[in-house]
């Protein structure tokens, strides 16, 4: 560690910013983002941090970066014009998807529209069989023609996708030499480069979305690189990928999908590794921001990744059972689930007279009601202000005025006479809807997979996260719940932490016994040795993996491989975990069945440069001895609630109510819990363990 680091993340409504000072010495930033450019609140904090933390100005080695600059392209339909070009009887593999509705009690639920409109979706005459024969070959002459027609639609970006370019990519690459050619102005984005995998749609749907978003990405990330070069920090710009690892941003523009959940997936690392050193091996994350809450699950100390994901369609995640609803993307990726519910939520009565909470947001402009910067409805945050759970005079250490009244006013027009309650039991009524949203993301990435919540630490952060981290986890009757130094920020932090990573995957149709497993061996070395000259530092470390199944199976599930010895002789331990699997995330085995590989994976890490450990730098707690009405429900009403800083917590058990107040986010605790902080300086919420039923 031989120099200052900082990286910054892109939220709806506020950007984070965490400086790793050589010593471990962590300073953070919260400032509100630019989404008229999202690069001006990045570039502006840096400055601030670089004149605060280095007399005369601080050269940062390296930014990190996690944006959802990708996800926001897809979900409010912004990414580049673009073209797809497919053989000939699948121009709608788009409409058709896959024959699942992820609404069954909503018969006029209608999928998102494709990415690419059926009028500007090509078909070519060609034909390569499942082994990789050509059946038809490509015409020279209508593929011209076709690229003359592309031409003239004024597209950006051109999707190619053959069928069964997985096994023989040649026609897809004689394509992208003439559109390369022809169009050099557009991003081009061919199957057999992005994922050369089974399964038309998917790999349709995948290749499609990078095309999509290609431009897009490429602009911001561009810019934001020249913008930190202009104002002298000219350290590598890296950004984080949806798998957990970062990488080059030219490596990113390249193949922009890695990055789809690139915000999500910091924070995880960063509870991984908080959670690896404090002693909480299980744990489900829960991040909660101004415009989405996220959840991901840590098992036995490693995150749950994936090679299959959807986006869009109200809630994004990548359950095996609960699918349909968005575009799916089927790279590596850190097994999150996320839906529209954050502190900048909207609160509404709708015409039956029902409460409404989201899933639209007031973002950062304009903002919660009581932020006074024009937004005139409601949100939960201002809802949590009314229940007393955030500082009624202002956040973020004094940087974001509070209009506590004006927030009151509102509920008690808007909302409470609707109906017919109070304005403390409205509001309180607002935090419990946004809380059962929520939980959806927490049940998708546990009980959807055979794993029960309970089992588990909740793990919060995000600006909201210690907001609404302890009465979720209360619901759904999980022990114990922590809030990291830094919360607010945490996935900022969590880029601090992240490796830099390279993959590679690779269609490897064939059933699991020692002669597949000894030509699978030599496949995964081949692959190994493309991670490596990618990544080209001998201190890198390298993990097989691959995605079995049953023989007649549909989907797949990820098992490790013994990388190092013969692969053959390890054949019955790879089938035990395998059905070790199967059984956790179905509840089932099928014993006479046979078991294939149809996936075979590389990934390879060098370990992030970060001292032993990190240290928050002090920020002034809240006033000794304050207290302020906090309203808990019914059961308790109003109560006299101490608000204190995180240092006034020591390891032994405090009991609720308490609100512990931060620069970087508030956490609140319930009456019936009790509260410590621990010696990683983690505030631990406890709930007396009761018998399960």
């Amino acid at each position: 560690m031989t120099g200052y680091r900082i990286a910054a993340d892109i939220g709806g409504t506020f950007t984070d910013l965490a400086c790793l000072a050589p010593d471990g010495r962590l300073s953070t930033r919260k400032v509100p983002s630019t989404p008229e450019d999202y690069a001006t609140a990045i570039v502006e904090a840096t400055a601030e941090l670089a004149a605060t933390e280095g007399a005369g100005g601080l050269r940062f080695d390296e930014v990190l970066h996690a944006s959802t600059v990708a996800t926001n392209a897809i979900l409010e339909s912004k990414g580049a014009r673009t073209a797809l070009i497919t053989t000939r009887g699948f121009r709608d593999v788009l409409e058709l998807r896959r024959i699942r509705v992820p609404r069954l009690y909503e018969p006029l639920y209608e999928k998102p529209a494709p990415l690419v409109p059926r009028r500007r979706r090509y078909e070519l005459t060609e034909r390569i069989d499942a082994r990789g024969n050509v059946l038809v070959p490509l015409d020279a002459d209508e593929l011209e023609t076709l690229i003359d027609t592309i031409a003239g639609a004024e597209v950006d970006a051109v999707a190619v996708c053959f069928l069964h370019a997985h096994v023989n990519p040649a026609h897809e690459a004689q394509v992208a030499e003439r559109l390369r050619a022809r169009l050099p102005g557009a991003f081009i984005s061919v199957s057999s480069e992005v994922l050369p995998e089974i399964r038309e749609y998917e790999r349709t749907s995948t290749t499609v979305a990078n095309a999509y978003i290609g431009p897009v990405v490429a602009r911001y990330l561009r810019s934001l690189s020249d913008r930190l070069r202009a104002a002298g920090q000219d350290g590598p710009l890296k950004m984080m990928q949806s798998s957990g690892g970062v990488q080059q941003i030219e490596t990113i523009i390249a193949k922009p999908a890695t990055v789809v959940e690139s915000g999500p997936a910091a924070g995880v690392v960063g509870a991984a590794r908080m959670g690896a050193l404090a002693g909480y091996g299980d744990i489900i994350t829960f991040d909660m921001g101004g415009t989405t809450a996220k959840a991901a699950m840590i098992e036995g100390g490693r995150i749950s990744s994936t090679s299959e994901y959807e986006v869009g369609g109200g809630i994004s995640l990548s359950s095996q059972l609960v699918k349909g609803g968005g575009y799916a993307l089927k790279l590596p990726v850190i097994d999150v689930s996320e839906v529209g519910a954050g502190g900048g939520s909207i609160v509404r009565i709708d015409a039956a007279g029902a409460l409404r909470v989201g899933p639209d947001s007031a973002g950062s402009v304009p903002g919660p009601l009581c932020y006074g910067k024009g937004g005139t409805e409601p949100t939960v945050t201002d809802a949590n202000v009314v229940l007393g759970y955030l500082n009624p005079t202002s956040l973020a250490g004094g940087t974001v005025p509070v209009d506590a009244e004006a927030a009151r006013r509102a509920f008690a027009e808007d909302i409470a006479p609707h109906l017919g309650a109070d304005v403390h039991a409205a509001a309180y009524g607002v935090h419990q809807l946004a809380n059962v949203t929520m939980m959806r993301a927490v049940k998708a990435v546990s009980t959807y997979r055979g794993r029960d919540p309970r089992d588990f630490t909740l793990f919060c952060f995000g600006g909201n996260g210690g907001v609404h981290g302890a009465m979720i986890a209360r619901e759904l009757e999980m022990s114990r719940v922590v809030v990291p130094p830094a919360a607010g920020v945490y996935s900022a932090v969590g880029l601090l932490w992240a490796d830099a990573e390279a993959s590679r995957s690779r269609a490897f149709l064939a059933p699991l016994d020692g002669a597949s497993l000894t030509r699978a061996e030599v496949a995964l070395a081949a692959m190994e040795d493309e991670v490596r000259a990618e990544l080209d530092d001998p201190k890198a470390s390298y993990h097989w993996s691959a995605d079995l199944r049953y023989a007649g199976q549909a989907f797949e599930l990820a098992v490790d491989l013994p990388r190092g010895t013969a692969l053959a002789e390890g054949l019955g331990a790879i089938r035990a975990a395998f059905e070790s699997e199967h059984l956790r995330t179905y509840g089932h085995l099928l014993d006479d069945k046979r078991v294939q590989i149809v996936t075979l994976r590389v990934r390879g890490a060098i370990a992030a440069p970060v001292p032993g450990s990190m240290t928050l730098a002090a920020r002034s707690p809240a006033a000794p001895g304050q207290t302020r009405p906090v309203w808990f429900g019914d059961a308790h009403g109003l109560c006299d609630t101490p608000v204190i800083g995180r240092g006034e917590l020591t390891d032994s058990p405090r009991q609720g109510p308490a609100i512990v107040e931060e620069y970087e986010g508030t956490t609140v605790v319930p009456p019936e819990a009790t509260v410590r902080r621990d010696q990683f300086d983690n505030i631990v919420i406890d709930f007396a363990q009761e018998g399960r039923t």
